[in-house]
């Protein structure tokens, strides 16, 4: 099979003129195409006038009276060093690793049920380790009640929140699959993700995304998935301590892990733990650093949510005529380096979405964006955040990250009214900073932005609950924001912080074993440091689950 690039497709032509384009683009005589399978699909919005899908295509070239591989080797020598993009289709079927022998005497332990510990597990189930999979949270069914409660009444349940439960934090969210890593394991999570309920078409698009409502399906299919294979998933599970012991003969120092404490009270012995906590887990992250796992300080970013029109998101890319391409809800996504060296940039741009209450520690107010299947809100929202470095950090504790993250949260909670209410602003006081705002309109065409934050926002002065150089990178960035995205900078456009979860404030050091300082233990994913994002932590999982394959026979018990 060979793959070509660069066929395109006019917006509302039949898929049928695919296999054309690709005989076209070839110019071979007699040169037929006897399978094709789409590879990639993006949009090319340019020109306005004439946008088109553009597609990496797999497919099988034939020719009366050649073999399909002489007509491959044909194909690719006329091809090499010309214009027309064509290879060799990689494989990107997953292979499992082979497993080692040293013994494992207790069955592996997965903590955390969110995406990295999800296919943690099923890595492990599927090879026959019967791993013990803990979430602190709740499964997805009774997950979803407490958040509506949270969301209708703000009463916040610590456990079984937006970030802690089944699925993680990426459960109530767009459920973007976009990724930058270059990792074979991608197509694994893509492949597991439409056998589970997902739709095909997540395999090729270019910014493939689930959304909130059927990420809750796949995630009870992939939980049901990993107990067939002899898995166990403890719900209600809290890790509250670690059993180290010494490591060796006593003289070098090394530890290694021999057990876990769940809920303070129950022992569960393990000489293996994948720690896939995810950025929230604060109270773990203390846990670790009294234990003496080493960890450091990482950066991460600090802001707000901002609400635009969905239409007005639309124009702006797609141009007036937005509606008869029928290309969906439009995203972007923007960055700029300011004057005095921070960095400013959109992150989990939701179109057609939600601004939502995500907090998960009492006396603090946390926003993330969320969206479902259809993307189907009237408003597209982003997170519009600002670089923060260690030296922003109060002192050069591991988790003084963590400290500075709680200290905007909290301010965030006075501000709205110390009730979960979010503070907001309109973009043109924000930019004024003048304050609450006066009712006048600035995006005329469009209807009033009313902020979809549940449990609801306090219109406030941002500037309370986000530090100085927060607010002076935004106020320089927005501009020029506006310049490159036209809208963007309407001042009828609607603030709400504040936004401080974009990833982990550190990162847990492990070796080129993935192991930690502490013989056996693993950490992995979004909350060890090491991900940002559903994807990246999926295929996070799945690496230091195939760590452990490699050195561990099957468990013993």
């Amino acid at each position: 099979m060979l793959r070509i690039h660069e066929i395109k497709r006019n917006i509302g032509e039949d898929m049928a003129v695919i296999p054309r384009r690709i005989l076209k683009k070839l110019d071979v005589k007699g040169l037929e195409i006897k399978e094709y399978r789409l590879v990639k699909e993006s949009v090319d919005a340019r020109n306005k006038a004439e946008i088109r899908l553009v597609y990496s295509v797999d497919f099988i070239p034939y020719m009366p009276g050649r073999k399909t591989e002489d007509t491959e080797d044909f194909l690719l020598n006329r091809c090499r060093g010309g214009k027309v993009k064509l290879e060799k289709t990689p494989d990107t079927g997953y292979h499992p690793v082979a497993p080692g022998d040293a013994a494992m005497r207790h069955r592996p332990v997965v903590a955390g049920f969110g995406p990295c510990g999800m296919f943690a597990g099923l890595i492990l189930s599927e090879q026959g380790y019967r791993p013990i999979v803990l979430e602190r949270g709740k499964p997805v069914e009774d997950r979803i009640r407490d958040v509506e409660r949270f969301w209708k009444e703000g009463i916040l349940d610590e456990e079984s929140n937006v970030q802690f439960g089944e699925g993680g934090a990426g459960l109530f969210s767009d459920g973007k699959l976009t990724t930058r890593i270059r990792d074979p394991r991608v197509w694994k999570v893509l492949e597991e993700f439409v056998a589970a309920d997902g739709k095909p078409e997540l395999m090729y698009k270019q910014k493939p995304h689930i959304g909130t409502d059927v990420l809750r399906r796949i995630v009870l299919n992939i939980r049901k998935k990993i107990l067939e294979n002899g898995g166990e998933i403890l719900f209600g599970s809290k890790l509250t301590d670690l059993v180290i012991e010494d490591a060796g003969d006593g003289q070098t120092g090394a530890k290694k892990i021999s057990g876990i404490i769940v809920n303070g009270e129950r022992q569960i012995e393990t000489e293996t733990l994948i720690l896939a906590i995810g950025h929230s887990a604060r109270d773990t992250f203390r846990l670790l650093n009294r234990k003496g796992v080493e960890m450091a300080q990482k950066p991460f970013s600090i802001g707000v949510r901002i609400e635009h029109p969905q239409a007005l998101i639309n124009a702006a890319q797609y141009g007036k005529s937005w509606e008869e391409y029928g290309l969906g809800a439009a995203d972007y996504m923007l960055s700029y380096h300011c004057g005095n060296g921070r960095g400013v940039y959109t992150f989990c741009m939701c179109p057609g979405g939600y601004v939502i209450g995500a907090s998960s520690q009492k006396g603090c107010v946390v926003t993330n964006g969320m969206s479902y299947s259809d993307r189907g809100s009237a408003l597209a929202n982003s997170g519009l955040l600002v670089d923060v470095r260690t030296e922003d950090f109060p002192d050069e504790s591991p988790l003084a990250g963590v400290e500075f993250q709680e200290k905007y949260e909290k301010l965030a909670f006075e501000a709205g009214g110390c009730n979960y209410r979010a503070p907001a602003q309109r973009l043109k006081d924000f930019m004024a900073a003048s304050g609450v705002p006066d009712g006048a309109r600035e995006l005329a065409e469009y209807p009033p932005v009313e902020p979809t934050y549940r449990p609801g926002v306090t219109w406030t002065e941002l500037d309370r609950c986000l530090p100085a150089f927060a607010v002076e990178a935004m106020r320089e960035a927005i501009p020029v924001f506006g310049s490159k995205l036209r809208g963007f900078d309407a001042g009828d456009a609607v603030l709400t912080g504040v936004e401080t979860r974009s990833s982990s404030p550190v990162r847990i050091t492990r070796n080129h074993d993935f192991m930690s300082n502490v013989e056996g233990l693993y950490p992995a994913g979004e909350g060890a440091g090491y991900a940002g994002g559903i994807m990246s932590a999926a295929v996070d999982g799945i690496r230091i689950a195939e760590a452990v394959i490699k050195k561990y026979r099957k468990p013993d018990q």
